[in-house]
């Protein structure tokens, strides 16, 4: 490059630079101007390194558009993400591409699809309804508070559809068994029905009046969608009357503000282009969003060919759609609509694994699509045919470690225990600087495999991190609250040993005989002349509690989470959970400031909803570190890789699974309500038929069995040099008792590899 060239000049030679490191997909996102673009990416195939390129040049061409002509006028471009820790990777990505452009770091916005809402929605609170200030946000499951009582209030103003749903399909009248299915009704089949309504629904802008039409088209015994649509509308009106929000409510108020023509333009105007990463786990309501955020009109319906969009996915990883509203359909009718005119780029070239392992996927995406229930009267297929091709670049893909795909079939899950420790034991011997996975269907047996090996990989030396162990020790506050019961009543034996326990726990203090310390609180505390001298270790235990008592009766209240935290020195994650611990309980007892609001509201969260941590921005870099041996679910892989990945425990009754209805509710059917629910609601969405039971409990049976197909599909593409697999003889028959072992058929998929590649 030339002293003298000239800034546009310099500029398309640096644009000119990255597009020569690209495959083909991302030259296709490098080269997009405006306009929709569908992007569809096979496993390993660079999509974020692609994105993060067409961001830049998009942002570089906004730039030379500026030197060409004076206009100033900047837009910014949006990227979205699915999960906080994404962003912070994209953001990273993105600013190192704009330094080989020589450009300011600047530009673009990298937002979750819930915290774009959240800004859209906080701008104009008028119009979105949203009061940030007054509201509170939460995460309703199954057992919070919201659902349970909206369930208690929907039994009250129902009466005679729920004697008929206690009737069941037959019922003697036998008081015991009454009382049995009272409380599975109540603490079980309607929460989980209200649960699933709910956040189907919302997220497709359904209403309860929608549902009750729809009861209308298939009437059936129990009348499930009325039921749905009574349980719905319970809950929103708890909602509104507390001011409290949900995150499909974000959505939501970001469309009411979206949906005022003058508004729209507004923010259409800030935005120079929309870009999405995994599209395929979007909803109906997300993706309205972006279309109107991206779109240059602000009609009721979008003309999506003014869309200056960039959606990228791969609906063959899509695995959340039996348990959110994500459906890869929506995405393959984007697809479909772009290929129409051309707008359509794939990413089949992936240089993660090693060519055996390629060929193990496609030949299992090509096995379930060709099988009996895969042709079925459904919508699609479980995966799209599109298969993974090898780079066509100098580097390659890696070479294979062994034979690159290793197939087991060991006696039973001790000797799977075995042949897996003895291949990690080999495989970290020959590479030390090596990362490695073992990933499992389901935490429980992610649980009992970290007990099997942790004395092996400490005797080894070889690092054995348990995801699930870390998520279960959902243990902020739980520990917080018990340091607020402390400070509120320190005379009590009760809640003084649970502070001291957890500073054991958190290694504050060294462990020592807490019980005794705490059968004596005042003379633990405040020891008087006359009581026997305290060792060290319990004067250091005492001086923390009593700076804690301290901090309690001079902190403002709205401090004090946040001091007790830093007193456990928690680490970057807790930290942050912990902030938003306290802003949650700060909101919810605001007007009504005290220390018994405070731990009322903590117990409620403690005690029946499960508090989501904050994670820190490199928690992937936890998860793929070198010299660990990391155990974790097949779902919270997705997106990561490992050098080595072990799949052990693949038995039919894992994956797919079979349709398994709990004894308990069996009373009512051969089905579960929210399943049958979230079929109907599904055909309503799509303007087809409401199915009856029968119809919709086997549509949902499909559908899980081909979202359990793509997720071993998503498991087996994380390994690059190593694929281990293993199908033992005998094992459990529920992961909740691993002791009781049983003859086991192989999963499909594997039986068929082992027949293929063996």
């Amino acid at each position: 490059m030339t002293n003298d060239q000239s800034p546009i000049s310099k500029l398309k030679e640096n644009i000119t630079k990255i597009r020569a490191q690209l495959r083909p997909g991302q030259i296709e996102m490098a080269d997009w101007q405006s306009g929709p673009l569908a992007v569809s990416a096979v496993p390993g195939a660079g999509k974020s390194t692609g994105m993060a390129a067409a961001a830049a040049i998009a942002i570089a061409r906004q730039y030379e558009y500026y030197l060409n002509t004076g206009n100033k006028e900047y837009k910014q471009l949006i990227v979205v993400t699915f999960t906080r820790s994404a962003t912070a990777n994209i953001k990273y990505k993105i600013r190192e591409k704009l330094k080989e452009l020589s450009l300011p770091q600047t530009g673009f916005a990298v937002y979750t699809l819930h915290g774009l809402a959240l800004i859209i929605a906080s701008r104009h609170p008028t119009l979105s309804g949203l009061q940030l200030e007054n509201a509170t946000l939460i995460t309703p499951n199954q057992s919070h508070r919201f659902i349970r009582i909206a369930v208690e209030k929907w039994i009250a103003n129902h009466p005679e559809i729920y004697l008929r749903l206690l009737a069941g399909q037959q019922f003697d009248g036998e008081e015991t068994e009454k009382l049995r299915r009272q409380s599975v009704l109540r603490t079980e089949i309607l929460p989980d029905l209200a649960y699933t309504v709910i956040h189907e629904a919302k997220s497709s802008e359904i209403l309860p009046e929608d549902l009750l039409k729809w009861s209308e088209q298939t009437p059936d015994k129990y009348g499930i969608l009325r039921v749905a649509a009574g349980l719905y509308a319970e809950y929103q009106k708890l909602m509104q009357l507390q001011d409290f929000i949900d995150y499909d409510d974000m959505i939501l108020a970001a469309l009411k503000v979206l949906k005022n023509p003058h508004i729209c333009q507004i923010e259409q105007n800030k935005v120079l282009a929309v870009f999405e990463d995994e599209a395929q786990d979007s909803s109906p309501l997300q993706t309205d969003l972006l279309e109107r955020l991206a779109g240059k009109k602000s009609e009721e319906n979008v003309d999506k060919s003014t869309l200056n969009l960039i959606r990228v996915g791969d609906p063959n990883q899509a695995i959340n759609s039996t348990f959110t509203p994500a459906d890869p359909l929506y995405f393959r009718e984007f697809c479909q609509d772009c290929q129409s005119t051309n707008k359509l780029a794939q990413m089949s070239q992936a240089g993660r694994s090693t060519q055996i392992i390629i060929d193990a996927a496609n030949f299992a995406l090509a096995w379930v699509n060709n099988q009996d229930f895969a042709k079925t009267k459904y919508q699609q297929t479980p995966f799209q045919d599109q298969k993974i091709q090898p780079v066509n670049q100098l580097e390659g893909n890696p070479e294979p470690v062994g034979k690159g795909l290793e197939l087991y079939t060991p006696s039973d899950i001790h000797h799977t225990v075995t042949l897996l420790s003895q291949r990690v034991i080999e495989l970290f011997t020959e590479n030390p600087q090596s990362c490695a996975a073992i990933l499992v269907r389901e935490n429980r047996q992610g649980r009992w495999l970290a007990a099997a090996l942790e004395p092996i990989c400490k005797e080894h030396k070889i690092k054995l991190y348990d995801v699930g162990e870390k998520e279960r020790r959902s243990h902020v506050p739980q520990e917080i609250l018990s340091l607020l019961q402390f400070c509120e009543r320190p005379h009590s034996p009760d809640y003084l040993k649970a502070t001291l326990d957890v500073l054991v726990e958190r290694q504050l203090i060294p462990t020592q005989d807490i019980n005794t310390l705490a059968s004596l609180p005042e003379e633990f505390l405040y020891p008087g002349p006359l009581t026997t001298p305290q060792t060290e270790i319990v004067q250091k235990a005492a001086h923390i509690c009593r700076s804690l008592l301290r901090a309690y009766l001079e902190l403002p209240f709205y401090q004090i989470i946040s001091f007790f935290a830093l007193t456990l020195k928690y680490d970057q994650a807790e930290l942050a959970t912990a902030d938003k611990l306290a802003e949650r309980v700060n909101q919810q007892i605001f007007g009504n400031s005290s220390i018994w609001e405070m731990i009322s509201a903590l117990s409620e969260i403690v005690s029946s909803e499960r508090f989501e941590p904050v994670e820190p921005e490199d928690v992937e870099k936890q998860y793929t570190k070198e010299g660990q041996l990391t155990i974790i679910t097949m779902h919270k892989a997705k997106g990561l890789d490992w050098d080595y990945v072990f799949l052990p425990f693949l038995h039919e009754n894992v994956i797919p699974g079979k349709f398994w209805i709990p004894p308990q509710g069996q009373f009512l059917g051969d089905f579960t309500l929210s399943e049958v629910a979230r079929a109907q609601i599904r055909a309503g969405l799509h303007q087809k038929p409401i199915p009856d039971i029968q119809q919709a409990s086997e549509a949902s049976k499909y559908l899980k069995i081909a979202e359990e197909y793509r997720l071993l599909y998503v498991a087996m593409t994380r390994a690059k040099k190593l694929l281990w697999m293993s199908a033992a003889k005998k094992a459990p028959f529920t992961w909740s008792k691993p002791e009781n072992l049983q003859t086991s058929a192989p999963c499909p998929v594997f039986a068929a590899l082992k027949r293929q590649f063996s």
